[in-house]
C-alpha cells in the first residue's frame, strides 16, 4: 500500500456548489504509515474550458482557461507518519461561468493537491472537482414576459399543381422558462387549400454549439407533442403545453467555446412547414406582473397570398371562418427528478401529522442536463445539492447527423429561408 494511505481534497461542510465570487475553503489530508520527505506541499485552483471535435474525445482541440490560483502548504522537510491536514481558501472570480458538461466539450473547475517529492521519487496527486452556479435571472431578457409568436405561410402542391396555401401560426405565452413551468403553446393553421394536411408536431430542442475548429452543433429533441391534422378548406387551432424538465439554463455567459439555446418548433410534413420560436431556459423565473398592451402589437401574420393562391381559395369550397380544435394523439415528455430532490414551484408544502416541528424546506433540485453534468436548481429557499439523477430520453430522441445543423432562426422561419450553420444562433 505504500507510505501514502489517504490523500485527498475536502471541501468544507462537503459543498460541491459555489457561485462565481464566493470563498472556497477545504483542506488537503494525508495519512502516512511511514515518513515522507517532501520538496513542497502545493494546491491550486482552476478553472478552464476543453472542446473536441469528436465526440466523447479527450484529445482537445481548443482550450480557454478561467482562473489559476496556487497557494503553498508547506516547504521543504519531512512528514512524520500519521495524519496531517492543511487548510486553504480561494476566492473564485466573479467571471467564472457555470460548470458544463457535454459530448464535444466541458468547463471544468477542480482543486488539485501535490506533493513534490524528492528526485527519483514519485509525486503524488490528487483533485477534487467542484460547481459554478451562475443563475440565470429571466427578468433580465428584454420582453422575455411578452408572448412568442411567429408564422409562415407555404405553397401546398400536389403532383406539381399548387392547390393553394397553408398558414402556419405558432405562439407560446412566454418567452423563458425555469425547470418545472409549464410551457403553453398554441398553433393556429388555416388551410387555403384543396388537401388535409400531415399531422402538427411541436418539439422543445436544446442545441449545444462547440467551437473546435469550426463550429461544432449538437442538436437533441428534448420533448416532442404531436396534435392532428387539419383537412382541406378548415381553419384549426391547436393548444398543448410542456412540462420543461431538468435543463442546463441557455448560454455561458464567460464562455466562448461553448453556447446553449433552445427552441420551440412547430411543424408540418405536408405541407413543408416549419416556425421556430427561440426560449430561454433559467434559474429565476419570470415576475409574473400584469402589462399594458403594446400600440400596433398582435399576433404576427403573413399579409394576404399571392393572387393565383388567392383566386384557388375564391373558386374552391367555402371556408370555414370558425376555427376547430385540434386533438392531441402523442405527448413525448421526459421523465422528472423524484419529489425528493427538491419541490416543484407552487407545489404545497408537506406538514408533520403528529405535530411535530415542521422540517426544513428541501433544497432545489439539482439536475443532471441531457448529455450534461452540469447542477441547475429551481426557485426555492434552500442551497443546491448533488445528484446523480438523469433524464430518460423520449423514444422519439434524435441525433442529428453530423455536421449538426442548427434549427432555423427566427427570422428565417418567417422568411421561408433555408437554415445555415450560423455559430451560437
Amino acid at each position: 500500500m505504500g507510505r501514502v494511505q489517504l490523500f485527498e481534497v475536502r471541501l468544507s461542510h462537503g459543498r460541491v456548489v459555489y457561485s462565481p465570487g464566493e470563498p472556497l475553503a477545504g483542506a488537503v489530508r494525508v495519512r502516512l504509515a511511514a515518513p515522507l520527505p517532501f520538496r513542497a506541499i502545493r494546491v491550486t485552483c482552476t478553472g478552464s474550458c476543453k472542446v473536441s471535435s469528436k465526440a466523447n474525445d479527450t484529445a482537445w482541440v481548443v482550450e480557454e482557461g478561467y482562473f489559476n490560483s496556487a497557494l503553498s502548504l508547506a516547504d521543504k522537510g519531512s512528514l512524520p507518519a500519521g495524519e496531517h491536514s492543511f487548510p486553504f481558501q480561494f476566492l473564485l472570480p466573479a467571471t467564472a461561468p457555470t460548470s458544463f458538461e457535454g459530448p464535444f466539450g466541458k468547463i471544468v473547475h477542480q482543486v488539485r493537491a501535490t506533493i513534490d517529492t524528492p528526485r527519483f521519487s514519485k509525486d503524488h496527486q490528487c483533485s477534487r472537482v467542484f460547481y459554478i452556479l451562475s443563475p440565470l435571472n429571466l427578468n433580465s431578457i428584454p420582453d422575455i414576459e411578452q408572448p412568442n409568436v411567429a408564422s409562415t405561410t407555404k405553397k401546398f402542391s400536389y403532383k406539381l399543381v399548387k392547390t393553394g396555401s397553408v398558414v402556419l401560426t405558432a405562439s407560446t405565452d412566454l418567452r423563458g422558462y425555469v425547470v418545472g413551468q409549464v410551457l403553453r403553446l398554441q398553433a393556429d393553421i388555416e388551410n387555403q387549400s384543396g388537401k388535409d394536411t400531415s399531422p402538427v408536431v411541436a418539439s422543445l430542442l436544446q442545441k449545444v454549439s462547440y467551437k473546435a475548429k469550426r463550429w461544432i452543433y449538437d442538436v437533441r429533441t428534448i420533448a416532442e407533442v404531436e396534435g392532428a391534422g387539419v383537412k382541406a378548406w378548415r381553419r384549426a387551432q391547436w393548444q398543448e403545453q410542456i412540462l420543461v424538465p431538468a435543463l442546463p439554463q441557455s448560454a455561458l455567459p464567460g464562455c466562448s467555446l461553448i453556447h446553449v439555446d433552445y427552441y420551440l418548433q412547430v411543424s408540418l410534413k405536408t405541407p413543408e412547414a416549419i416556425v421556430t420560436l427561440p426560449v430561454f431556459i433559467g434559474n429565476i423565473a419570470v415576475n409574473h406582473v400584469p402589462l399594458s398592451p403594446r400600440p400596433g402589437q398582435g399576433l404576427v401574420v403573413p399579409s394576404a397570398p399571392p393572387q393565383e393562391e388567392a383566386e384557388a381559395v375564391a373558386g374552391g369550397p367555402h371556408f370555414f371562418s370558425d376555427p376547430v380544435s385540434l386533438s392531441t394523439k402523442s405527448h413525448s415528455q421526459q421523465q422528472q427528478p423524484p419529489a425528493a430532490l427538491g419541490s416543484v414551484p407552487g407545489a404545497p408544502e408537506p406538514h408533520p401529522q403528529d405535530g411535530s416541528p415542521a422540517p426544513h424546506p428541501l433544497p432545489p433540485p439539482l439536475c443532471i442536463s441531457t448529455g450534461a453534468t452540469v447542477p441547475y436548481f429551481a426557485e426555492g429557499s434552500g442551497g443546491p445539492v448533488p445528484t446523480t439523477s438523469t433524464l430518460i430520453l423520449p423514444p422519439e430522441y434524435s441525433s442529428w447527423g453530423y455536421p449538426y445543423e442548427a434549427p432555423p432562426s427566427y427570422e428565417q422561419s418567417c422568411g421561408g429561408v433555408d437554415p445555415g450553420l450560423t455559430p451560437g444562433s
